[in-house]
């Protein structure tokens, strides 16, 4: 007997190493709510920071904005042996492109990469906007302090960039400043084609737009909820695929809604008392971010943001108007906040940056039987492998199940018609890739 209860003390502490990474946690109280509030005021004391105006000033315009950025990720990077490679990447947009390019202008993106040791092509990217903007989307002279639109997500790369170039992963990490986002979502254009042209294998990406507001214009505060916006499935998918669905299922289960459940789970584990909500749609009605563009040519992306907005507070002229003040200042942002929902962030990349790549060539069968079959491609790193699976009416994966080093397995007495299933990748450390839906079915 007590050799048995031995057993099982020891197999509690094993899934508990499986299931959680004390430095997590660490990452988590590093993050710093005072720093943030010192780069947020920093961005938002540039004035304007709008995509078309003065590239030249030091203190004022987007183009001193970038240069304290890049400067800042050239610090970090020599607080860590210069494990960042920091470099801007550009691209001409002319007059005329749409409505809010008034002139040709350089669409100027700012990169810090921390290499990884194993996967150094595979990227997870953390990105936020340098741009702002006021009522005027064209007004690129008046003063546009943009200080949770979007100087808290840039802020918060930053921060995360701190925070983690203190540790080495096997995964490669961006951390990303882009510009254009007002202008019509240039600068996370042309960086994806950036990484399709160079070959990247993106993980995900990770967009963080307005990161630190807690009071809603709906009267709600909170400093917990905070939103995942995800689409359900890639534009890029082919005709086969939709057909496929018609009979499969997997409506809600593309690349980028599997990012989104995992940070939701990620989240839940390590920060549980925050409160992710997976919102079932790319963006908000009728407004876009900057992870639609990598998103358009088939990576996967999320926009992680508050939950509840203050319009008063978004593309407004600073102004006092019938009793209420508009205009995005430094004084509407909660820092702390923002600390979390960077810490969020940082757990996740985290996590995926450690993980092993995900398992290829993921196939489900068990067409009129008792129990669903899954068979996978074995990947390199990868110690085992996890099915999961859910009711199909279920936003997250509920059940799983660690299977072992192999690549086919048969959950019996599991109806393959009454749910949804997916696969992961496990690491030696219990990291865990995003999970994989089935492309295809199989019989025996």
């Amino acid at each position: 007997m007590k050799y048995l209860l031995f057993l099982l003390s020891l197999s509690v502490v094993y899934t508990a190493k499986c299931q959680t990474d004390t430095k997590m946690y660490d990452i988590i109280e590093n993050v710093s709510a005072e720093r943030i509030e010192n780069d947020i005021a920093k961005l938002a004391g540039f004035g304007t920071r709008h995509t078309l105006s003065d590239t030249l000033s030091e203190t004022r315009g987007i183009g001193a904005a970038r240069r304290w950025i890049k400067s800042e990720f050239d610090k970090i990077s020599q607080d860590c042996n210069n494990c960042l490679d920091v470099f801007y990447q550009k691209d001409l947009v002319k007059e005329g492109a749409n409505r809010r390019i008034t002139k040709d202008v350089w669409v100027v993106n700012v990169a810090a990469v921390q290499k990884g040791t194993k996967y150094p092509n595979r990227y997870i990217i953390m990105s936020g906007d340098i741009d702002s903007r006021i009522s005027d989307p064209n007004n690129y002279t008046d003063d546009s302090p943009g200080a949770n639109d979007n100087a808290s997500g840039m802020a918060g790369a930053i921060e995360a960039a701190r925070v983690l170039s203190q540790y080495k992963f096997e995964n490669s990490i961006v951390y990303l400043g882009l510009s254009g986002e007002e202008q019509g979502l240039f600068g996370g254009k042309g960086f994806a084609n950036y990484a399709k042209e160079n070959g990247w294998e993106i993980i995900g990406v990770l967009n963080n737009d307005m990161i630190g507001n807690i009071t809603g214009v709906d009267g709600v505060i909170s400093n917990r909820d905070f939103r995942i916006f995800s689409e359900p499935v890639p534009p890029t998918e082919t005709d086969d695929n939709r057909n496929r669905r018609r009979y499969t299922g997997g409506e809600v289960d593309g690349i980028s809604r599997q990012l989104a459940r995992y940070i939701h789970k990620t989240t839940k584990t390590y920060m549980p008392e925050m409160n992710p909500m997976l919102i079932y749609r790319l963006d908000r009605f009728g407004r876009g971010g900057h992870h639609r563009p990598f998103c358009d040519v088939g990576f996967p992306g999320i926009r992680i943001m508050e939950a509840h907005e203050n319009y008063t507070q978004q593309h407004q002229d600073i102004r006092n108007e019938d009793g209420i003040e508009y205009g995005d200042k430094l004084k509407f942002v909660n820092f702390d906040y923002a600390a979390k929902l960077t810490a969020v962030n940082a757990i996740n990349m985290a996590n995926l940056a450690s993980a092993p790549p995900e398992p290829k060539n993921v196939k489900i069968g068990g067409i009129v039987e008792p129990s669903a079959k899954l068979k996978w491609d074995k990947v390199e790193g990868a110690v085992g492998y996890k099915i999961y699976w859910r009711d199909t009416t279920s936003p997250t994966w509920d059940h799983s199940k660690f299977v072992g080093d192999v690549s086919a397995y048969t959950l019996n007495g599991i109806v393959i018609d009454n749910y949804f299933f997916g696969v992961a990748s496990v690491g030696k450390d219990g990291h865990e890739s995003v999970v994989v839906f089935p492309g295809g079915t199989f019989r025996n």
